[in-house]
Protein backbone atom coordinates (compact mmCIF):
# COMPACT_ATOMS: atom_id res chain seq x y z
CA UNK A 1 0.00 0.00 0.00
CA UNK A 2 2.88 2.38 0.78
CA UNK A 3 4.33 1.82 -2.69
CA UNK A 4 1.05 2.87 -4.32
CA UNK A 5 0.92 6.07 -2.27
CA UNK A 6 4.52 6.89 -3.17
CA UNK A 7 3.84 6.23 -6.84
CA UNK A 8 0.71 8.39 -6.73
CA UNK A 9 2.60 11.21 -5.02
CA UNK A 10 5.45 11.01 -7.54
CA UNK A 11 2.96 11.01 -10.40
CA UNK A 12 1.19 14.08 -8.99
CA UNK A 13 4.45 15.95 -8.52
CA UNK A 14 5.74 15.02 -11.98
CA UNK A 15 2.47 15.89 -13.75
CA UNK A 16 2.22 19.12 -11.76
CA UNK A 17 5.77 19.99 -12.78
CA UNK A 18 5.04 19.35 -16.43
CA UNK A 19 1.86 21.38 -16.31
CA UNK A 20 3.60 24.29 -14.59
CA UNK A 21 6.52 23.99 -17.00
CA UNK A 22 4.23 24.08 -20.05
CA UNK A 23 2.39 27.10 -18.62
CA UNK A 24 5.70 28.88 -18.02
CA UNK A 25 6.88 28.16 -21.57
CA UNK A 26 3.61 29.51 -22.94
CA UNK A 27 3.79 32.69 -20.86
CA UNK A 28 7.48 33.28 -21.50
CA UNK A 29 7.08 32.89 -25.24
CA UNK A 30 4.06 35.05 -25.89
CA UNK A 31 2.81 37.00 -22.90
CA UNK A 32 0.61 39.85 -24.14
CA UNK A 33 2.06 43.32 -23.63
CA UNK A 34 -0.30 45.93 -25.07
CA UNK A 35 0.73 49.60 -25.12
CA UNK A 36 -0.75 52.09 -22.67
CA UNK A 37 -4.07 53.43 -23.90
CA UNK A 38 -6.41 55.99 -22.36
CA UNK A 39 -10.06 55.06 -21.89
CA UNK A 40 -12.36 56.68 -24.48
CA UNK A 41 -13.13 60.31 -23.67
CA UNK A 42 -10.62 60.54 -20.82
CA UNK A 43 -7.52 61.64 -22.72
CA UNK A 44 -8.36 65.35 -22.99
CA UNK A 45 -9.34 65.88 -19.31
CA UNK A 46 -6.24 64.01 -18.08
CA UNK A 47 -4.00 66.06 -20.37
CA UNK A 48 -5.59 69.23 -18.98
CA UNK A 49 -4.94 68.13 -15.38
CA UNK A 50 -1.33 67.19 -16.20
CA UNK A 51 -0.86 70.55 -17.92
CA UNK A 52 -2.13 72.34 -14.82
CA UNK A 53 0.30 70.32 -12.71
CA UNK A 54 3.22 71.23 -14.97
CA UNK A 55 2.23 74.89 -14.80
CA UNK A 56 2.09 74.68 -11.00
CA UNK A 57 5.56 73.15 -10.85
CA UNK A 58 6.86 75.91 -13.14
CA UNK A 59 5.38 78.60 -10.88
CA UNK A 60 6.86 76.92 -7.80
CA UNK A 61 10.25 76.65 -9.53
CA UNK A 62 10.32 80.33 -10.45
CA UNK A 63 9.22 81.28 -6.93
CA UNK A 64 11.89 78.99 -5.44
CA UNK A 65 14.63 80.55 -7.53
CA UNK A 66 13.43 84.05 -6.61
CA UNK A 67 13.41 83.13 -2.92
CA UNK A 68 16.92 81.65 -3.16
CA UNK A 69 18.15 84.75 -4.96
CA UNK A 70 16.55 86.99 -2.34
CA UNK A 71 18.19 85.06 0.49
CA UNK A 72 21.55 85.36 -1.23
CA UNK A 73 21.10 89.10 -1.83
CA UNK A 74 19.95 89.84 1.72
CA UNK A 75 22.49 87.61 3.44
CA UNK A 76 25.56 88.57 1.47
CA UNK A 77 26.54 91.34 3.87
CA UNK A 78 26.33 90.19 7.48
CA UNK A 79 24.31 87.00 7.42
CA UNK A 80 26.56 84.50 5.70
CA UNK A 81 24.44 81.54 6.86
CA UNK A 82 21.33 83.10 5.31
CA UNK A 83 23.16 83.58 1.98
CA UNK A 84 24.55 80.04 2.14
CA UNK A 85 21.06 78.71 2.74
CA UNK A 86 19.85 80.48 -0.38
CA UNK A 87 22.80 79.21 -2.42
CA UNK A 88 22.27 75.61 -1.31
CA UNK A 89 18.61 75.85 -2.26
CA UNK A 90 19.34 76.61 -5.93
CA UNK A 91 20.46 73.06 -6.89
CA UNK A 92 17.38 71.60 -5.17
CA UNK A 93 15.06 73.90 -7.11
CA UNK A 94 16.84 73.07 -10.36
CA UNK A 95 16.68 69.35 -9.55
CA UNK A 96 12.93 69.64 -8.94
CA UNK A 97 12.40 71.47 -12.21
CA UNK A 98 14.54 68.93 -14.06
CA UNK A 99 12.58 66.04 -12.59
CA UNK A 100 9.31 67.68 -13.61
CA UNK A 101 10.66 68.21 -17.13
CA UNK A 102 11.56 64.54 -17.63
CA UNK A 103 8.75 62.98 -15.55
CA UNK A 104 6.80 61.72 -18.57
CA UNK A 105 9.91 60.17 -20.12
CA UNK A 106 10.83 58.43 -16.86
CA UNK A 107 7.31 57.07 -16.42
CA UNK A 108 7.30 55.92 -20.05
CA UNK A 109 10.36 53.76 -19.44
CA UNK A 110 8.39 51.58 -17.02
CA UNK A 111 5.39 51.03 -19.28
Amino acid sequence: MGFILQAAAAHAVFVGYLTAHRAWEHLAGGAPNPPAQAPPGLSAPVNTILGWGKWGVLVCGVAGLLICGGKMAIGHRNRAAFAADGATGVPWVLAGLSLAAVAAAIAGVFL
